[in-house]
């Protein structure tokens, strides 16, 4: 069996020739999991946006819903874990659709590796400033509040500020790979044996001296992904 990781899609970023071409990829990539895996691991940030309210959710997406939903009903287990453009989950993806939620990061033994995962977002020391922001939005009373605007008000709205998000860490966060690097050498010092991070859109395979690091790149353009099988992990492409 073999455990699938991926990232950063962002679907509802593109226009629709990208966002068809994304959710084919997506399908090609689920039905390998379908083949010979039993676990898939999102590593953040599927949805540009998504943000959940009492009774209703972004309308968007429903092929890529009822995809994740046949992964479960086939017995495959899914682990989400929130990016930076989607952390203002609810309980819709465990309650109706049977994911396991991970507001952080998330540990995992799986065929006796020893894995860390995490989406990444202000993990380098330089991002004070999005460390601080990542602080106010995630606050609990600040969701609270935004939950009070009309779905028809807070979603577009929303989609404007993430696209802007969007726009400016691509420009900066590249500069910050060594960070991740580093940070991933921490956590293999710490005993992992392999760290699996996302967020900077950029494929990365490193041996470092305990363990190995992975980026899982994007699924926008690089069409990456991790898989660990017979306790061997590769970074591959679709």
């Amino acid at each position: 069996m073999a455990l699938y990781i991926f990232s950063d899609a962002h679907l509802g970023s593109s226009d629709v020739e990208k966002e068809e071409l994304k959710t084919s990829k997506m399908r090609t990539l689920f039905e390998l999991v379908k083949k010979d895996g039993d676990r898939l691991i999102i590593l953040g940030d599927l949805f540009d946006f998504w943000f959940e309210y009492k009774h209703a959710i972004p309308k968007e997406h429903h092929q890529v819903l009822f995809m994740l939903s046949d992964l479960v009903n086939r017995g495959i287990a899914i682990d989400y874990i929130c990016g930076n453009h989607d952390f203002w989950m609810g309980d819709f993806f465990e309650s109706q659709i049977g994911l396991k939620i991970h507001k952080d990061f998330f540990d995992l033994i799986y065929q006796n590796k020893k894995l860390h995962l995490i989406h990444g977002d202000g993990l380098a020391p330089a991002d004070r400033g999005y460390r601080f922001l990542k602080r106010v939005l995630r606050n609990r009373f600040n969701i609270w509040l935004y939950q009070k605007l009309p779905p028809d008000w807070a979603i577009p709205l929303a989609k404007t500020v993430s696209g802007s998000s969007r726009e400016y860490t691509g420009k900066r966060d590249h500069s910050f790979a060594p960070d991740y690097e580093a940070y991933a050498q921490r956590m293999l010092n710490n005993g992992f044996d392999i760290v699996v991070i996302g967020h900077l859109h950029l494929p990365v395979y490193t041996e470092l001296e305990k363990g190995v690091y992975i980026n899982t790149g994007d699924f926008i353009n690089h069409f990456s992904y991790a898989k660990l099988s017979d306790g061997e992990i590769n970074l591959l492409y679709l």
